[in-house]
């Protein structure tokens, strides 16, 4: 597990699906005016995704699950691999109701038809089509962590006494993460 402060770190967001720019208001169910390009975008022409700001802290956990097997008469034991898992939880300054909408609303992702990608639970998954989102760290020193298949898995927004709010975004993947440099 790594902790990065906000300033130490870009994270950038975005679609796994080729949603590109959606139009303002797209997932807004609350009549704020939030959608989901302030979330994430990919777009043609940008495979970056959307910055997220007022960054204030990025825990990044690594771990695999493996199960312990052992066999009648047998003294030794195998470990098997089950699977891989990478959870990043973003923390930063509450400045909109954003993350609120695209927690209740889009956690598997969004599609360029509908942008929920299915609000009842669970999505669908065709072939050639991708759920959920690729979450970029880009380091100081310029290496990046990339991680695709993100899906949200929780968000807490914390209140203070003197009214400094920030708010918090669990994403977890099943997927290998690439760095590059």
């Amino acid at each position: 597990m790594a902790y990065y402060l906000g300033r130490d770190v870009s994270v950038f967001i975005r679609s796994e699906d080729n949603v590109g720019a959606l139009p303002a208001g797209t997932i807004d169910h609350t009549g704020s005016g939030t959608n989901a390009v302030e979330f994430s975008d990919k777009t043609s022409n940008s495979n970056t995704g959307v910055q997220v700001t007022d960054l204030t802290g990025v825990d990044l956990g690594i771990g695999v699950m493996d199960e312990d097997i052992t066999y009648i008469g047998s003294k030794t034991v195998l470990k098997a691999e089950i699977k891989k898992e990478t959870t990043i939880a973003l923390t930063r300054k509450k400045s909109s109701n954003c993350w609120d909408v695209v927690f209740n609303n889009a956690r598997f992702g969004t599609t360029s038809t509908a942008a929920i990608a299915n609000a009842a639970g669970e999505p669908t998954v065709t072939t050639g089509t991708s759920f959920g989102y690729e979450v970029k760290v880009v380091l100081a020193s310029t290496e990046s962590i990339t991680v695709p298949n993100m899906q949200i898995t929780g968000h807490t927004v914390t209140l203070n006494a003197d009214g400094t709010t920030e708010e918090t975004l669990e994403l977890i993947s099943h997927e290998d993460p690439t760095v590059a440099a």
